[in-house]
Parts: structure tokens; sequence; C-alpha cells
């Protein structure tokens, strides 16, 4: 496939990219962990090292952009190429609202609640960490993508699992809570969610550029 000029410059810069998208969500990751254990400076770092890699990720996505049109890389596959690198561009700027969402509304979440948010973080992130293996192969080998985002499926389905079951703790069992904090913690819990909703897309486009490339 990259058998032409530049090939070896966009591939530095696909690598480049995924690297940062890498490293977003699992900054993502720790400021999450960080504002449950009330890690004010540590919670700060993150929000502040995630919009920084947010945008290096724009860049380098313009930079790609740029090779792909001006220098005819690739034309049957540059459009689907640029979907794919918006869908993960997506995830991190996901990564950095939801993040920043903590930053501003302050939410109270309960300690009984901790372990599932940690649990669901972790779900939702390893649904992301997924994606990359899958991305790098449609560019080297294609015939392997399917097998490579088996994982991406598995970890959004079990985030959407505990999701539910998250919201149906809070709303059927913590009586104590406001109703206006059970709507908060709800709220909460889908912006952790989404990022493995991301990731299921991204995968879904993967798997049929991935289809286009094998047939």
């Amino acid at each position: 496939m990259f058998t032409f000029r530049h090939a070896k410059k966009s591939i530095a810069l696909i690598d480049e990219f995924l690297g940062k998208v890498d490293q977003g969500i699992l900054i993502f990751k720790e400021g999450v962990t960080n504002y449950l254990s009330g890690n004010q400076q540590r919670f700060l770092d993150n929000l502040q090292t995630l919009s920084s890699l947010e945008s290096d990720a724009d860049l380098l996505r313009r930079k790609l952009e740029n090779i792909l049109y001006t220098q005819s890389l690739m034309p049957q596959l540059r459009g689907d190429i640029m979907r794919l690198i918006e869908e993960l561009d997506n995830i991190l700027d996901l990564a950095k609202k939801n993040l920043y969402q903590f930053d501003v509304e302050v939410p109270f979440i309960p300690v009984e609640l901790h372990a599932d948010m940690h649990q669901l973080t972790h779900l939702s992130v390893s649904a992301c960490e997924s994606l990359m293996p899958g991305v790098r192969a449609f560019f080297r080998e294609p015939q392997d993508v399917k097998e490579k985002l088996h994982r991406v499926y598995l970890f959004e389905k079990e985030a959407d699992k505990l999701a539910d079951s998250i919201k149906r703790k809070v709303f059927q069992e913590m009586t104590h809570l406001k109703l206006s904090e059970k709507f908060h913690l709800r709220y909460f819990t889908l912006h952790i969610e989404t990022l493995s909703d991301a990731a299921e897309r991204a995968a879904d486009l993967l798997s049929i550029m991935a289809l286009k490339r094998t047939i």
C-alpha cells in the first residue's frame, strides 16, 4: 500500500498520531482516578497534559490531511482513512471534554461508587486502547484487522453493562441521595461510557475499511 513517495512520512505521522490518542486516553483514566482519590493537583496536571495532547493530535491530523490530498496519496482509500482519523481524534476530544466536566461541575461521587467508577473507566479506556493494534494492522496486514478488534467489542459491551448497573444502583438503592445528585451521577456515568461507544464506532468503520482492502 505504501510504495510511493512520502510513504514513510505518512506512516510516521500516523504512528505519532496514534501515540497521542493512546497517551490521551491513559491520561483520562489517570485523571478520573485522581479525581476520585481527591488528588486535586495531579488531576489538574492531567487536565493540562490531556489538553496539550489533544492540540498536538489536531496538528498531526491536519498534516496528514495535507499529505493525503496534496500528494494524491491513496485516492481510493483517502476518504476512509480521513474518516478513521477523525473518529480517533474524536475519542481524544471526548476524553478531554469529559475530564474537564469533572473540573467544571465537581460531581459528588459517593465512596461506595468509587470501585464501580474505576472499573467503568478501565473498561472504556481498554476499548479505546484495543483499537490501536487494529488501526496499525490496517496499514500493514489488513487481513488481521478483524481478529485484533474483537477486544474492542468485548470491552464496550462490558462497559455498557456496568454503566447500566451503576445507574440502577444509584436510582434504586442509594435512597440517601437527592434526585439532583442521582441525575448528576447518571450524567457522569454516561460521560465515561461514551468513550467505549466512540471506540466501537471507530472499530465498525475500520472493519469495513479492512474488508474493502482484502476483497
